[in-house]
């Protein structure tokens, strides 16, 4: 099946409740690289600016932006509308708001679909600026489905710099270029770990995020340190960008946001027209 889904420039959602600008997934061909961190973060960064935020955690089976925001509850529904709960000036939808912690989600991808084009089409977002969606590991039903029913106006791809997580990363931003979303560029987290002693240890190894930035031909647009810190404001859901705002981890995010505010709006390879051709 063929389907349109950006009728124009600088579209990525307009229904009957909301419009929003712009919308950019965080994705990475692993788990455990800190991809929900890089979504929330840079989620707050944007709000920094001055933007309009939603938080979309599309990762169905493993939701944890709520505990990372600091949220526990999602309001009432207002008529047949998902009322998208708020937290830190940013509005969030999550399936971690409607399960219990302990409950496993065992859906096969129609069921998965169904809540992707909830999130998205029957959540009343309101006007955004932009939405940043956390995606799952992998290249799945979950990245489908979203390129089927929202406009991505770009993603992102986090990496750590070891090789394991590069030839997975590689395979998340092969799946970009299946689905014809242009890729803004490439994130490496945990780079680094500057110890008291004013050295630096490169824990995971160095060079694999511009390695591969460089072999796509795509910016590295940071590589973000190891601090205890982002553990720490991730379990009391406040993130280390408003935790610790001098860190040299908010700062790199507070730059990131910059560019990519940049880049979006000079209207570089975004929203190009794409028709998705979708895979049984």
């Amino acid at each position: 099946m063929t389907e349109n889904v950006i009728p124009g420039d600088n579209f990525a959602l307009k229904t009957d409740h909301s419009s929003v600008r712009y919308a950019v997934a965080v994705a990475s061909g692993k788990g455990g690289v800190g991809k929900s961190t890089v979504a929330v973060n840079l989620a707050i960064a944007f709000k920094n600016q001055g933007w309009n935020v939603g938080l979309m955690d599309a990762d169905i089976y493993g939701p944890n932006i709520p505990t990372m925001m600091g949220v526990e509850i999602m309001p009432e529904p207002t008529g047949l509308s998902i009322t998208p709960a708020e937290a830190h000036g940013i509005k969030l939808v999550s399936m971690g708001f409607l399960v219990r912690p302990d409950q496993a989600l065992i859906w096969r991808g129609p069921m998965l679909h169904n809540a992707i084009r909830q999130f998205v089409e029957g959540a009343a977002w309101g006007e955004l600026d932009i939405l940043v969606i956390d995606l799952p590991p992998g290249t799945g039903d979950a990245q489908l489905s979203l390129s089927q029913v929202l406009g991505l106006s770009g993603g992102l791809i986090v990496t750590l710099p070891q090789k394991v997580s590069i030839d997975d990363a590689r395979r998340g931003l092969q799946m970009f270029r299946k689905m014809e979303v242009p890729i803004l560029g490439i994130i490496e987290n945990m780079s680094y770990l500057d110890l008291e002693d004013g050295s630096r240890m490169e824990v995971f190894g160095s060079g694999g995020g511009r390695a591969l930035a460089r072999e796509n031909g795509l910016p590295l647009l940071t590589m973000l340190p190891m601090d205890p810190a982002v553990r720490e404001g991730g379990d009391m859901g406040l993130p280390i960008i408003l935790n610790a705002p001098e860190s040299r981890f908010a700062e790199s995010f507070r730059d990131l946001a910059n560019q990519l505010i940049e880049r979006l709006e000079q209207g570089e390879d975004v929203n190009p027209g794409l028709s998705i051709e979708m895979m049984d």
